[in-house]
C-alpha cells in the first residue's frame, strides 16, 4: 500500500473512490477487533492512508491535484493519487472519507508515537475542509465542484446520505456553517415523508440513503427538533424504511421474478445494461448502474437486487435480515456468492441476449454482476459490527467533532444525554 487508496471496485479495473477508503479505514480497526489484522498492521495501513491525504497537493488547478479547499475529488487515479478523469470535488464523498479517518482517530488511542500521529493527521485533515466555501448558496452545502464548470447545480437537503456532510460541516473546530444550516437540511423532509408500504417515514428510494451516516453515528434515541415532532428518531425511522421495502418485495406490483418475503434488497447498484426489453407482457427499461430504490421519491426498480441492502441494514431489523441473507445464499449462492462474499447485485428476471455494461448473464439464472464495490462492501463490514457489538457507534461517540456537530444541529436525548463531553 503505497498510499492507502481502496479501489471503487474489484476486480474490474477502476480509479479509487474517496467514499470507499472512508469504509476501508472503518475495516480496519473491525478487523484489529476480530482478529483479521494486529493492531500493528492496521496502525501501518491507516498512517500510509492518512499521510497521503494530508500531504497531497491541493489547488484550483484541473490537473495534478487531489482536492481543494480541504475537500477531495470524487474519483483518484490508483497510482499517482491525483483527480481520476474529470471526476468532481464530492462534499458527500469527501464527508464519507471523513468519517472512516475520524473513527481512526476515536479508535487509535494508545499514547505511543504511530497512534498519536493518526489522531494528529485525522485532526488536520479534517479541520483544514472549508465547509462554508461551499456554500455558493448560502446555508446550504453544494454536491460539488469542478474547475471546469465551478459549483455544481445542486444543493443537498434531505433526506438522503448526505446527513453525515452536515454533521460533520456543523462540528468542524475551524470552518463551521450556522446552525440554519440544518433547517435548511431539513426542510424538504415533509416532501418525502411516506406511509407506502408500512408506517409513516422519512423516505429515501435507494435503501443506501439511510445507512450510510448511521453507519458511523448511533442515533438510537437521539432526535432533532424535526423528528421530535414526528414522534420517532431516525433509527426507527431506518427500521421503517427497511421494512416498508420487504412489504413492497411482498406485494411486488410490477412482478419481477422471485420477489417475496425473503428475496428483497433494492439500491444503488450495477444492473445488466441501458435496454428497454417486454418483461411480462409489458415492455420495462432496464439499467445499468443506477440508483434504484422502491419507496419515496423517484423510486426505481427494474428487478436488480443488491444485497447490500439487505446486509447493511442488519444492525436495524436482524430480524428480517438474518433470514432474508440467509435464503440469498441458500437459493443463489452459487452464483452470487464468492471470494470475498455477495457480488453487487444479481437479476433473476433479466433473460435477454444483449450487450451487458457489467457482468454476466446465466442460463437459467439471469444477471449477476462481476464485481464487489468498495461503498457496498463497507457498510456490510461496519453494519455487521455495529449489529453485533456496536463498536464503531460506540468509538464514534467519543469523538468531539461528532457530538459538537450533533450538539448544533439540535440533537438531545440517547447517549448524548448520559455521556460525557
Amino acid at each position: 500500500m503505497r498510499n492507502g487508496l481502496a479501489r471503487d471496485r474489484y476486480p474490474s479495473q477502476s480509479p479509487s473512490s474517496i467514499a470507499a477508503v472512508g469504509f476501508a479505514l472503518t475495516a480496519y480497526p473491525i478487523g484489529v477487533e476480530r482478529g483479521y489484522v494486529t493492531r500493528r498492521v492496521a496502525v501501518e495501513r491507516v498512517l500510509t492512508t492518512l499521510r497521503f491525504f494530508h500531504d497531497a497537493p491541493q489547488g484550483p488547478e484541473p490537473r495534478g491535484t487531489t482536492g481543494h479547499h480541504g475537500f477531495f475529488y470524487h474519483f483518484l487515479d490508483l497510482t499517482t493519487g491525483l483527480r481520476a478523469g474529470g471526476s468532481e470535488l464530492s462534499t458527500v464523498d469527501t464527508a464519507l472519507f471523513l468519517a472512516g479517518a475520524l473513527f481512526c482517530q476515536s479508535y487509535f488511542d494508545a499514547e505511543d508515537d504511530d497512534e498519536a500521529q493518526i489522531r494528529q493527521l485525522a485532526e488536520n485533515i479534517y479541520a483544514r475542509v472549508d465547509w462554508r466555501w461551499a456554500q455558493i448558496r448560502p446555508p446550504a452545502i453544494s454536491h460539488g465542484w469542478s474547475p471546469e464548470c465551478g459549483f455544481l447545480e445542486y444543493d443537498w437537503r434531505g433526506y438522503n446520505e448526505a446527513m453525515i456532510v452536515y454533521l460533520l460541516a456543523l462540528g468542524s473546530p475551524t470552518h463551521p456553517v450556522e446552525q440554519a444550516a440544518w433547517e435548511e437540511w431539513t426542510s424538504t423532509y415533509d416532501q418525502s415523508w411516506q406511509s407506502d408500504f408500512g408506517e409513516p417515514h422519512l423516505a429515501f428510494a435507494p435503501l443506501f440513503g439511510h445507512q450510510y451516516c448511521q453507519t458511523w453515528i448511533d442515533l438510537r434515541g437521539l432526535r432533532d427538533r424535526y423528528m421530535s415532532n414526528r414522534g420517532i428518531d431516525y433509527f426507527e425511522n431506518n427500521r421503517r424504511a427497511i421494512y416498508a421495502q420487504r412489504a413492497y418485495a411482498i406485494a411486488n406490483p410490477h412482478g419481477w421474478k422471485d420477489y417475496g418475503s425473503d428475496v428483497w434488497g433494492v439500491t444503488a447498484s450495477d444492473g445488466p445494461a441501458d435496454v428497454a426489453r417486454e418483461y411480462a407482457g409489458k415492455l420495462r427499461l432496464f439499467r445499468s448502474y443506477a440508483g434504484r430504490g422502491v419507496v419515496g421519491p423517484y423510486g426505481y426498480d427494474d428487478g436488480t437486487l443488491a444485497p447490500t441492502a439487505v446486509l447493511g441494514s442488519i444492525a436495524f431489523a436482524p430480524e428480517i435480515v438474518i433470514p432474508t441473507i440467509r435464503e440469498l445464499h441458500r437459493r443463489y449462492g452459487q452464483h452470487i456468492y464468492s471470494e470475498y462474499g455477495f457480488l453487487d447485485a444479481f437479476n433473476p428476471s433479466f433473460d435477454f441476449d444483449v450487450p451487458l455494461v457489467h457482468g454476466r448473464c446465466i442460463k437459467g439464472f439471469g444477471w449477476v454482476a462481476s464485481d464487489y464495490l468498495g461503498i457496498d462492501q463497507g457498510p456490510i463490514v461496519a453494519m455487521i459490527e455495529n449489529g453485533q457489538t456496536g463498536l464503531v457507534w460506540r468509538v464514534m461517540r467519543k469523538n468531539p467533532h461528532l457530538r459538537r456537530g450533533l450538539e448544533r444541529a439540535g440533537f438531545n436525548g440517547g447517549w448524548l444525554a448520559t455521556t460525557e463531553a
